[in-house]
């Protein structure tokens, strides 16, 4: 295992992998710091089954680095990380205990990676962290905090949609653009609240039959089984849920003209590109589109605090980065996801050359 991890952090560029295991309170983690140039490496908790550890890795590898990327691309000054508690997300006894534990574990980093709520993880978890710890963040505003940073990525994607339907169609109106919509959780439902009020038509699947009978009774969402989503004609299809739904099979089937939403790691691998340029769909880079949490949480590192106003300008920015790595990726003949990585590295690159010259 060790030689793995090893030979991935020197393939994608991780500063720092570390193991956390107190079986006494059943914490088993993983935490990812892939760069720290750019300031503290910001990224959610992931509270999840995985089928082994080896998955668990690939998971917090992957997103840590697509952080770092987020951050850099949306003008924070951030670094990229992320964790990945091994567990039961739905578990109760016992749940405090070990996020106090973790929260001792993030105290042993030194500041060097700040955690944030993900899948499977909420604000009270957060808030018990804070309890022992300064570097969760997300939680709750009666306590100072930023709270749920769901809405903010919700908004940034919707800002990035508008931005692709300009580029696609023309026109960044929605009036009747059928949007499908693969998961309806905390992001997806409040994304299905801005698409309602542009006119879009919505449909959605989602393996939890609560958020689909939300999704119906609140936005007269249109419902089809998560393995159908991928076959539905629409004009955008908008993965807000675990990552890797776009791979070879499915973009085979898929019927859309842009893929624009809020789930990480929405590419299987690089070796799509070509396929989405031959069916002449415009990809989104997802870590582009979903930079709104994170501006949110980062709020609450600023000098001044966190200021509403300044949230919403930077979220509200989604917009022109995705016109800029789409104007980009057409002048240059790339694919956009390749831009979207080379802007953020440029801008790592530059910060660490005037770190160099200051010493």
């Amino acid at each position: 295992m060790d030689i793995k991890v090893l030979s991935e952090a020197a393939k994608r560029g991780h500063e720092q992998v570390v193991y956390f295991h107190y079986p006494e309170v059943g914490l088993k983690a993983i935490v990812g710091i892939h760069n720290t140039v750019l300031g503290p490496a910001l990224g959610g908790c992931r509270m999840r089954l995985y089928t082994d550890e080896s998955q668990a890795l690939d998971d917090v590898m992957r997103l840590s680095e697509g952080m770092t990327y987020k951050s850099a691309l949306a003008g924070l000054d951030l670094g990229g990380g992320k964790a990945c508690l091994i567990a039961d997300p739905g578990m109760k006894e016992g749940r405090q205990e070990m996020f106090l534990k973790f929260a001792e574990c993030l105290n042993n980093l030194g500041g060097r990676y700040i955690t944030a709520e993900d899948m499977g993880t909420c604000v009270s978890d957060i808030s018990t962290m804070r309890r022992v710890t300064k570097w969760a963040a997300g939680h709750s505003p009666e306590e100072g905090g930023s709270g749920d940073p769901s809405p903010w990525t919700a908004r940034g994607v919707y800002q990035g949609i508008l931005a692709a339907c300009e580029r696609k169609f023309g026109s960044k109106d929605l009036t009747n653009k059928r949007v499908m919509v693969q998961g309806v959780g905390n992001v997806g439902m409040y994304l299905l609240e801005y698409l309602k009020d542009a006119g879009a038509r919505l449909i959605v699947s989602d393996v939890r039959q609560s958020s689909l009978d939300e999704a119906v009774r609140r936005f007269g969402a249109e419902v089809v089984s998560s393995e159908a989503s991928y076959d539905v004609d629409c004009d955008i299809y908008s993965p807000c849920a675990i990552g890797q739904t776009v791979n070879p099979v499915t973009i085979a089937r898929l019927k859309c003209s842009i893929i624009a939403g809020g789930a990480n790691n929405q590419l299987s691998d690089s070796s799509v590109y070509e396929q989405i340029l031959a069916k002449k769909i415009l990809y989104c880079p997802d870590f582009a589109l979903n930079a709104g949490g994170v501006t949110s949480i980062a709020g609450e590192y600023r000098p001044e605090g966190w200021q509403e106003s300044w949230v919403k300008e930077k979220v509200d920015g989604i917009y022109t980065t995705i016109h800029r790595v789409l104007d980009q990726a057409e002048k240059r003949g790339l694919f956009p996801e390749v831009v979207a990585v080379e802007l953020a590295k440029e801008r790592i690159a530059a910060a660490r050359e005037k770190r160099s010259e200051m010493k």
